[in-house]
């Protein structure tokens, strides 16, 4: 049986050329995303080993910390390869450790110019958009990116957790470059969102890849791992690769073995068969 092929890159907004098997940053941080990890110098480890393992995409937030996790990459990868991506969002403050949504523009400038200072750059690859602010119009929220945009602080613009009514919307007062939704094998919730960035070459970061280690289906994934010879999380993060020719995904994890593992999972081919069984 033949395996399918799939493409290794993606171009975020047209012109950010990065491996689809990226890194997502939130457990740079302590538990839950608040405060500083544990053992400051395995985290600065595990970031440089992203750049060793070839990984050139980067996800974190303001919020992760908050401000830690951007200034932990900083530590650990700048000066930046020119092939880096670092993606960071906005719209979340952690009072105590809770996330509250706040997209006041006055507040997200701010934001915005820490992030700048915290990981050492003049412009960010692509800035996202946390969560919708629904206290405040979206158009409000939106434009202020476009507006930095347009003064050269962030070169593309993304959103998170995003309906598909959202995403048009946020369309017509800017040009958005990614969305970054909850999805999984086992949790399909946004399929509709994906089909349409999928059309407008929309690049799609899924967060919680593995469902927190939980995976839906896990009988089929096992059985597909047995017969490779790779494990069930490393299966379901090829799915995700094989299931649309955009989606960059992006698992977290805070263990030198399993960042390797989920680096092979990028190249792990799937037959036509193989992904009848698993859907």
């Amino acid at each position: 049986m033949k395996t399918i092929a799939q493409n290794s890159t993606f171009k975020i907004g047209g012109d950010l050329e990065v491996k689809r098997l990226g890194f997502g940053a939130l457990k740079t941080t302590g538990n839950g995303g608040y405060g500083h990890p544990d053992d400051k110098g395995e985290v600065i480890n595990l970031l440089k080993k992203t750049k060793g393992l070839g990984i050139n995409f980067i996800d974190t937030a303001d919020s992760y910390g908050p401000y830690i996790s951007e200034e932990l990459i900083a530590e650990a990868l700048h000066p930046y390869n020119l092939q880096t991506v670092v993606a960071t969002k906005v719209g979340y403050e952690r009072p105590n450790g809770s996330w509250v949504i706040n997209n006041n523009p006055k507040r997200m400038r701010q934001a915005l110019e820490g992030s700048l200072k915290r990981l050492k750059v003049e412009q960010i690859d692509l800035y996202q958009l946390h969560r919708v602010d629904t206290a405040i119009p979206l158009s409000e929220q939106i434009e202020f990116l476009a507006e930095a945009q347009k003064e050269g602080l962030i070169k593309h613009i993304g959103l998170s957790e995003v309906s598909l009514q959202q995403l048009q919307e946020a369309m017509t007062y800017a040009p958005i470059a990614s969305v970054q939704n909850q999805y999984s094998y086992g949790n399909r919730k946004w399929e509709d969102v994906l089909e349409f960035t999928a059309e407008h070459s929309i690049a799609f970061l899924p967060w919680y890849p593995l469902d927190s280690g939980n995976i839906y289906g896990k009988q089929k994934l096992e059985t597909i791992a047995k017969k490779y010879g790779f494990t069930s999380h490393q299966i379901a993060l090829a799915w995700l690769l094989h299931h649309s020719h955009n989606i960059v995904v992006i698992p977290g994890t805070s263990n030198p073995k399993h960042l390797e593992e989920n680096v092979v999972a990028g190249s792990i081919p799937l037959t036509q068969e193989d992904l009848d069984f698993l859907n």
